[in-house]
């Protein structure tokens, strides 16, 4: 039995009734630009194909009914005119959010019922939530026939997480999983929300791009991604523009010597270049060059560890092992401070440098590593 038929099948027996369909929604792995999107810059995610995946079912009383099959807990039941912000309501908040979202924005969502599993790591920084939000906004957007595209959906998706739920994120979680393709990354324009499908077929090229969920979150953490924004927006005012987007690479420099603050001259540092980063592996992919991106990914974890300051021991100790071994690249990716990393090896490396990781974890006494390939695969559908 498939996802999609358990899924259908465990909704039936909650519910008392058959679905009216089922979509999936995919987590991301970003390929490179972090924490660019919030200062309206470029990134370059591609869907994993771990996905969250919604049974549902209208309803026409103004009840929003959730369950997920992957807590033990009953039902969630609430009234669409109740639905609060910030109102903590664990996992439930990030489907009700979308909801709330949508009516907010004048569109004409009832009440549903709703049956929830997943496949993708939670706490790995593979945007578990922002699957759980798309998968329910184009699930709704089918049902009530909204109309809507997949970076409206994204759109409002992110609205759910940042004024619902109250999670300061950027659009590009919820736009890589309504947008993938599969086989592809996705060059997003955070400003303008112009994509381009960039070819990802790294099995073509005898390699393998690898996860290493390192299992960890670590406290510090707490409250970092907020702060960070806020240092990234000092930082813009100070130079006189809108966003950190609008610096110049080959003007950098010049830049950073007009900052007095050398939290805010890091962040700055960091964002610049890794905009750059991004345009920089586009032009590589563009020129047949694959391999070439993995320095571009290294740099990419040395700004993180150094100017961002959001790595951590395990993530850092997962890059340089995987280096040391013989893969062409790694880096941290997702907020930090645990969470996954990214390896660019060749396919058939893959088993060694896993296994180099996993010694290294062992030997420093560290969580045992979960580690898996990121193939580039489709973006939100409905399955059935």
């Amino acid at each position: 039995m498939g996802p999609v038929t358990e899924v259908a099948e465990q909704f039936t027996e909650l519910y008392g009734r058959a679905p009216d369909g089922v979509w999936s929604a995919p987590g991301r792995v970003n390929l490179i630009g972090e924490y660019t999107d919030v200062n309206e810059g470029f990134v370059m995610p591609l869907a994993l194909p771990h996905t969250v995946v919604a049974a549902v079912s209208r309803r026409t009383d103004g009840v929003l009914r959730l369950h997920s099959a992957d807590i033990d807990a009953p039902v969630v039941e609430l009234r669409l005119d109740d639905l609060t912000p910030l109102s903590d309501g664990g996992w439930a908040a990030y489907p009700a959010g979308v909801v709330w979202a949508l009516r907010a924005a004048g569109h004409p969502v009832g009440g549903a019922d709703l049956h929830l599993a997943s496949t993708v790591p939670t706490g790995a920084g593979l945007s578990s939530s922002a699957a759980l939000e798309v998968v329910t906004a184009l699930a709704l957007n089918d049902l009530f026939g909204l109309g809507l595209s997949r970076p409206e959906l994204a759109v409002l998706s992110q609205r759910a997480e940042n004024a619902f739920v109250g999670v300061p994120c950027g659009v590009m979680d919820q736009m890589a999983s309504a947008c993938c393709t599969e086989g592809h990354a996705l060059h997003l324009d955070c400003r303008d929300l112009s994509i381009r499908q960039v070819p990802f077929d790294l099995a073509a090229h005898g390699l393998r791009l690898l996860v290493v969920d390192t299992r960890v979150k670590h406290e510090l953490g707490d409250g970092a991604y907020a702060e960070r924004r806020a240092g990234c927006e000092a930082g813009a005012l100070a130079l006189g523009v809108s966003h950190l987007r609008d610096v110049p690479y080959d003007e950098l420099d010049a830049a950073l010597a007009t900052l007095t603050d050398e939290r805010v001259r890091r962040y700055v540092r960091h964002i610049v270049t890794d905009d750059a980063r991004v345009e920089r592996i586009i032009g590589l992919l563009d020129a047949g060059d694959v391999r070439g991106i993995g320095t571009a990914l290294t740099e990419g974890h040395a700004s993180l560890r150094d100017d961002f300051r959001i790595s951590c021991p395990e993530l850092d100790l997962a890059v340089e092992t995987a280096n040391a071994a013989g893969a062409h690249g790694a880096r941290m990716t997702g907020g930090g401070f645990g969470g996954s990393a990214l390896l660019l090896v060749e396919a058939a490396d893959a088993e060694t440098v896993t296994k180099s990781v996993e010694a290294a974890f062992a030997a420093a006494g560290y969580t045992a590593p979960r580690v898996f390939p990121a193939v580039a695969s489709a973006g939100a559908r409905r399955e059935a």
